[in-house]
C-alpha cells in the first residue's frame, strides 16, 4: 500500500504532493514501482497535528480519488470524517482507513451499506495528544486484541461483514518505542484469537525506527524494509509505506527464502 498524503504538514513527507499534479505523478511512480493499493491522505495524524476543516480535507482528497479511478488498483482514503467517507466511496473509493477505528459518530453509517474494505486502527487517545502524556499499558499485544475484538462486535452488530475488515495496531498512535516493538513482535496474536482478519502494518518512516537507528525521518528506508519483512513474517498482508520499491524488494527476498523452505519440506 503506497502512502500519498495530499497534506501540507505530513511527518515526512508534509507539502511536496499536495498539487494535484504532483500526486498523480507521486502515485503514478509508486504504481511503476509495484503498488498494490494507494492510500490517499488529506489531514495528517501524526503526533499533535492540527484538523483540517471539513471542506479543505474534500477539496484535496476528492478529485485525486477521481482522477485515480481508472489506474486498476484499490484505491484507499485515509479519513475519519463520515463525510470525507461518502464523497470518496461515492468518488470510487474502495477502501476507509480510519485511525480512530470507526468509533467516531456517524463513521458506521457512512460505510456500512456500501462494500468497502474498512481497515480499523488502534489508537490510544487522540492524535493531537497521543504521545505528549506517556503512553501506559499492563500487556499492549492484549490490549490491542480487546480493542478490536470490540470494534470487530460493533461492526458485526451495523451488519458489517468480516470479509470487509482489516486490522491495524496503530503503530507510533498513543505508543512509546517499546510498545511498538512489543506490538511488531506480537503482530500475530493482536487478531483475535479463532479469526482470519488480515493485518495491516504501518511503520514507515516512523519515529519507532529513528529510536533504534539514530536516524532522521528520510534517512529511514533501510529500517523500514526491514520493519516489513518483520510485519510480513508475523502474518501482515498488507504493508503501508511510502518506498514502495526497495520495501518490495526487501519482500521478494523474504518470500524467495519462504517458498524456498516450503519446496524444501514438501
Amino acid at each position: 500500500m503506497g502512502i500519498l498524503n495530499v497534506t501540507p504538514d505530513s511527518f515526512s513527507d508534509g507539502g511536496r504532493y499536495l498539487s494535484r499534479g504532483d500526486a498523480l505523478a507521486r502515485a503514478e511512480q509508486m504504481l511503476a514501482d509495484g503498488a498494490d493499493m494507494i492510500d490517499i491522505g488529506g489531514e495528517s495524524t501524526r503526533p499533535g497535528s492540527v484538523p483540517v476543516p471539513l471542506d479543505e480535507e474534500l477539496e484535496r482528497v476528492i478529485p485525486i480519488v477521481e482522477a485515480l479511478r481508472t489506474v486498476n488498483v484499490p484505491l484507499s482514503v485515509d479519513t475519519y470524517k463520515p463525510a470525507v467517507m461518502r464523497a470518496a466511496l461515492d468518488a470510487g473509493a474502495d477502501m476507509i482507513n480510519d485511525v480512530w477505528g470507526l468509533r467516531r459518530e456517524g463513521a458506521l453509517d457512512a460505510v456500512k451499506d456500501s462494500n468497502c474494505g474498512l481497515c480499523v486502527m488502534h489508537m490510544l487517545g487522540e492524535p493531537q495528544t497521543m504521545q505528549l502524556r506517556e503512553p501506559v499499558y499492563q500487556d499492549v499485544v492484549a490490549e490491542v486484541r480487546a480493542f478490536f475484538e470490540e470494534r470487530i462486535d460493533a461492526l458485526t452488530r451495523a451488519g458489517i461483514s468480516g470479509e470487509r475488515i482489516c486490522l491495524d495496531p496503530g503503530y507510533g498512535f498513543g505508543k512509546t518505542e517499546a510498545h511498538n516493538y512489543a506490538l511488531l513482535a506480537g503482530l500475530a496474536d493482536t487478531r483475535p484469537a479463532g479469526t482470519r482478519f488480515s493485518l495491516l502494518a504501518g511503520m514507515s518512516r516512523k519515529s519507532m525506527l529513528g529510536a533504534v537507528t539514530g536516524r532522521k525521518t528520510g534517512e529511514r528506508v533501510a529500517a523500514g524494509v526491514a520493519a516489513a519483512v518483520c510485519a510480513a513474517e508475523r502474518g501482515a498482508v498488507i504493508i503501508r509505506v511510502h518506498d514502495v520499491a526497495p520495501t518490495l524488494d526487501g519482500l521478494k527476498v523474504w518470500q524467495a527464502t519462504k517458498d524456498a523452505g516450503l519446496s524444501r519440506h514438501h
